[in-house]
């Protein structure tokens, strides 16, 4: 099995923009205190807000959708197979018609991919995967590299 491995495909505008507004309406939401932020949490983090404004679902909805396996997403895309069956694909697959391959979950987990962060505003530097404020930044500069290419 061959895995795509690549990093902010897109086939159509209309799916770019539906990605573009995803990242901001996330990183909005997550600017505001009162909204759940934990990082260790499959629902509450980095990708699982992301997941729930690109599908839809809650928080609880996501982790009932993989049983409760709370495995970070970087491991469930690690392990991720179109084919399986497992519940968690769904969510791949999902997300993956808007745009985003899971290897971009798992830099989004991490923010650690270097064309995002190289656009950050004040150049390039280094975020913290569970700091709140980290994950907003990384999520609009993601959006506005989208934008821009």
């Amino acid at each position: 099995m061959i895995k795509n491995t690549s990093t902010h495909t897109v086939n159509k505008s209309s799916t770019k923009r539906f990605l573009i507004d995803a990242l901001r309406e996330t990183s909005n939401r997550l600017d505001q205190e009162d909204v759940q932020y934990q990082w260790g949490h499959m629902g509450q983090c980095n990708a699982g807000h992301l997941i729930q404004t690109l599908t839809g679902m809650s928080s609880f909805e996501i982790v009932e959708s993989v049983d409760f396996q709370l495995d970070e997403w970087s491991e469930h895309a690690t392990d991720y197979c179109s084919c399986t069956g497992n519940k968690v694909d769904d969510i791949f697959l999902s997300i993956e018609k808007q745009g985003l391959m899971h290897s971009d979950i798992v830099k989004l987990e991490n923010l650690s991919d270097r064309k995002v962060l190289e656009n950050l505003n004040g150049g390039f530097r280094y975020l913290e995967k569970n700091r709140r404020e980290d994950v907003v930044e990384y999520m609009r500069s993601f959006a506005d590299l989208l934008e821009s290419s």
